[in-house]
């Protein structure tokens, strides 16, 4: 299937192209094609907006980010390992609050959903 983005001297041109071709060549171009389009069609719609679920009161650091994994499904988590586990190790280890640990954390998430939408120009 042809794009209808594309302009009549592309058209043209590529049907030029193929009748320039020998047959097995032909079906090689057409294999192809069907190739490209088969992964635009496979591809996943673009990545909704986060769902944001509201804190629970005396929300533990642990949901906390199970919330927020929740919440911002279209992000790699593996990217923002270090930094929700110094948080984590932060609250477990030093004692530090836990309130003060969730408001960082959900400033990490918005953070890389930002530089997420940055990226992909959503």
């Amino acid at each position: 299937m042809i794009n209808h983005n594309m302009t009549t001297s592309g058209l043209k041109r590529l049907q030029r192209i193929f009748k320039q071709l020998p047959p097995e060549q032909q079906q090689t171009l057409l294999a192809f094609a069907e190739f490209l389009q088969t992964r635009i069609a496979s591809k996943p719609p673009p990545p909704a907006k986060p769902q944001h679920l509201p804190r629970p009161p005396n929300e533990s650091v642990v949901a906390a980010i199970k919330r927020l994994a929740q919440s911002y499904p279209m992000l790699d988590k593996a990217t923002m390992l270090d930094e929700t586990s110094r948080l984590m190790t932060e609250h477990i280890l030093q004692g530090r609050e836990r309130v003060e640990v969730i408001d960082e954390l959900e400033a990490v998430f918005l953070r890389h959903y930002e530089k997420f939408t940055c990226e992909k120009n959503l």
